[in-house]
Protein backbone atom coordinates (compact mmCIF):
# COMPACT_ATOMS: atom_id res chain seq x y z
CA UNK A 1 0.00 0.00 0.00
CA UNK A 2 1.39 3.40 -0.98
CA UNK A 3 1.46 6.38 1.34
CA UNK A 4 -1.32 8.09 -0.66
CA UNK A 5 -3.53 4.99 -0.38
CA UNK A 6 -2.86 4.77 3.36
CA UNK A 7 -3.84 8.42 3.84
CA UNK A 8 -6.96 7.96 1.69
CA UNK A 9 -7.90 4.86 3.66
CA UNK A 10 -7.36 6.62 6.98
CA UNK A 11 -9.66 9.49 6.01
CA UNK A 12 -12.40 7.41 4.37
CA UNK A 13 -14.74 7.39 7.44
CA UNK A 14 -14.25 11.15 7.93
CA UNK A 15 -14.90 11.79 4.24
CA UNK A 16 -18.16 9.84 4.48
CA UNK A 17 -19.18 11.80 7.57
CA UNK A 18 -18.37 15.14 5.91
CA UNK A 19 -20.34 14.31 2.76
CA UNK A 20 -23.25 13.23 4.94
CA UNK A 21 -23.08 16.50 6.89
CA UNK A 22 -22.76 18.60 3.74
CA UNK A 23 -25.60 16.97 1.86
CA UNK A 24 -27.70 16.93 5.02
CA UNK A 25 -27.37 20.70 5.37
CA UNK A 26 -28.38 21.22 1.73
CA UNK A 27 -31.39 18.95 2.14
CA UNK A 28 -32.38 20.79 5.33
CA UNK A 29 -32.06 24.15 3.55
CA UNK A 30 -34.24 22.86 0.68
CA UNK A 31 -36.87 21.56 3.10
CA UNK A 32 -36.93 24.87 4.96
CA UNK A 33 -37.29 26.69 1.64
CA UNK A 34 -40.18 24.55 0.38
CA UNK A 35 -42.29 23.24 3.23
CA UNK A 36 -43.12 26.42 5.22
CA UNK A 37 -44.21 28.27 2.10
CA UNK A 38 -46.87 25.60 1.55
CA UNK A 39 -48.49 25.93 4.97
CA UNK A 40 -52.08 27.13 4.60
CA UNK A 41 -52.22 28.87 7.98
CA UNK A 42 -49.23 31.06 7.05
CA UNK A 43 -51.05 32.36 3.97
CA UNK A 44 -54.28 32.76 5.95
CA UNK A 45 -52.44 34.88 8.54
CA UNK A 46 -50.74 36.98 5.84
CA UNK A 47 -47.41 35.99 7.33
CA UNK A 48 -45.46 34.95 4.23
CA UNK A 49 -43.09 37.95 4.26
CA UNK A 50 -42.33 37.64 7.97
CA UNK A 51 -41.76 33.89 7.59
CA UNK A 52 -39.31 34.48 4.74
CA UNK A 53 -37.46 37.01 6.88
CA UNK A 54 -37.15 34.28 9.53
CA UNK A 55 -36.18 31.55 7.04
CA UNK A 56 -33.57 33.54 5.11
CA UNK A 57 -30.82 33.60 7.75
CA UNK A 58 -31.44 29.94 8.56
CA UNK A 59 -31.09 28.91 4.92
CA UNK A 60 -28.05 31.21 4.56
CA UNK A 61 -26.25 29.51 7.47
CA UNK A 62 -27.22 25.99 6.37
CA UNK A 63 -25.94 26.54 2.83
CA UNK A 64 -22.67 27.95 4.19
CA UNK A 65 -22.22 24.96 6.45
CA UNK A 66 -23.09 22.45 3.73
CA UNK A 67 -20.64 24.07 1.33
CA UNK A 68 -17.94 24.07 3.98
CA UNK A 69 -18.40 20.36 4.81
CA UNK A 70 -18.22 19.37 1.15
CA UNK A 71 -15.11 21.51 0.58
CA UNK A 72 -13.49 20.07 3.70
CA UNK A 73 -14.22 16.55 2.45
CA UNK A 74 -12.67 17.27 -0.90
CA UNK A 75 -9.45 18.73 0.55
CA UNK A 76 -8.66 16.22 3.30
CA UNK A 77 -6.15 15.96 4.91
CA UNK A 78 -5.35 19.60 4.07
CA UNK A 79 -7.40 22.59 5.21
CA UNK A 80 -9.79 24.28 2.80
CA UNK A 81 -8.21 26.45 0.07
CA UNK A 82 -7.33 30.06 0.88
CA UNK A 83 -10.04 31.50 -1.41
CA UNK A 84 -12.74 29.41 0.27
CA UNK A 85 -11.30 30.40 3.64
CA UNK A 86 -11.56 34.10 2.78
CA UNK A 87 -15.12 33.68 1.51
CA UNK A 88 -16.10 31.83 4.69
CA UNK A 89 -14.62 34.58 6.84
CA UNK A 90 -16.49 37.25 4.87
CA UNK A 91 -19.75 35.37 5.19
CA UNK A 92 -19.12 34.91 8.89
CA UNK A 93 -19.00 38.70 9.25
CA UNK A 94 -22.15 38.99 7.16
CA UNK A 95 -24.12 36.39 9.18
CA UNK A 96 -24.93 38.59 12.20
CA UNK A 97 -25.88 41.43 9.86
CA UNK A 98 -28.28 39.11 8.02
CA UNK A 99 -29.71 37.84 11.32
CA UNK A 100 -30.22 41.37 12.63
CA UNK A 101 -31.58 42.74 9.35
CA UNK A 102 -34.02 39.86 8.99
CA UNK A 103 -35.06 40.40 12.62
CA UNK A 104 -35.99 43.96 11.66
CA UNK A 105 -37.84 42.60 8.62
CA UNK A 106 -39.81 40.24 10.88
CA UNK A 107 -40.86 43.13 13.10
CA UNK A 108 -41.85 45.23 10.06
CA UNK A 109 -43.90 42.39 8.52
CA UNK A 110 -45.22 41.02 11.83
CA UNK A 111 -48.53 39.20 11.27
CA UNK A 112 -49.88 39.82 14.77
CA UNK A 113 -50.87 37.19 17.28
CA UNK A 114 -51.34 33.94 15.42
CA UNK A 115 -49.97 30.46 14.99
CA UNK A 116 -47.73 31.87 12.27
CA UNK A 117 -46.11 34.28 14.71
CA UNK A 118 -45.05 31.36 16.92
CA UNK A 119 -43.56 29.60 13.88
CA UNK A 120 -41.75 32.77 12.79
CA UNK A 121 -40.15 33.32 16.20
CA UNK A 122 -39.17 29.66 16.44
CA UNK A 123 -37.58 29.63 12.96
CA UNK A 124 -35.63 32.85 13.56
CA UNK A 125 -34.38 31.61 16.94
CA UNK A 126 -33.37 28.34 15.29
CA UNK A 127 -31.32 30.38 12.79
CA UNK A 128 -29.58 32.12 15.70
CA UNK A 129 -28.86 28.77 17.38
CA UNK A 130 -27.47 27.32 14.14
CA UNK A 131 -25.23 30.36 13.70
CA UNK A 132 -23.92 29.98 17.26
CA UNK A 133 -23.53 26.21 16.78
CA UNK A 134 -21.38 26.60 13.68
CA UNK A 135 -19.31 29.65 14.50
CA UNK A 136 -19.07 30.08 18.28
CA UNK A 137 -19.99 27.16 20.57
CA UNK A 138 -20.87 23.64 19.52
CA UNK A 139 -24.42 22.93 20.61
CA UNK A 140 -25.32 19.83 18.60
CA UNK A 141 -24.54 16.46 20.11
CA UNK A 142 -26.31 13.12 20.20
CA UNK A 143 -29.28 13.20 22.60
CA UNK A 144 -27.71 10.55 24.83
CA UNK A 145 -24.69 12.77 25.59
CA UNK A 146 -26.09 16.26 25.02
CA UNK A 147 -26.32 17.41 28.65
CA UNK A 148 -22.81 16.19 29.40
CA UNK A 149 -21.20 17.52 26.20
CA UNK A 150 -22.84 20.93 25.77
CA UNK A 151 -21.48 22.12 29.11
CA UNK A 152 -17.94 21.70 27.82
CA UNK A 153 -18.44 24.69 25.50
CA UNK A 154 -16.23 23.25 22.76
CA UNK A 155 -15.31 25.22 19.66
CA UNK A 156 -17.18 24.00 16.55
CA UNK A 157 -15.13 22.14 13.95
CA UNK A 158 -15.90 24.71 11.27
CA UNK A 159 -14.56 27.55 13.45
CA UNK A 160 -11.44 25.54 14.36
CA UNK A 161 -10.75 24.70 10.73
CA UNK A 162 -11.11 28.33 9.68
CA UNK A 163 -8.57 29.31 12.34
CA UNK A 164 -6.15 26.66 11.06
CA UNK A 165 -6.55 27.82 7.45
CA UNK A 166 -5.06 31.25 8.16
Amino acid sequence: MTDAEAVADRFRPLRRRLISLGLGEFVAAAVFAVVPSNLAFVAADGAEAALWFALSPLIFVLVQAGTYWLLARHHLPETIPRGADRLSRGLRVLDPIVLFGCGIGIVAAWPGSSLSSVLIVFVWLFAVVEYINYFHVRLSYPWSTWTRQVGRRSTPRLARDLRLAR
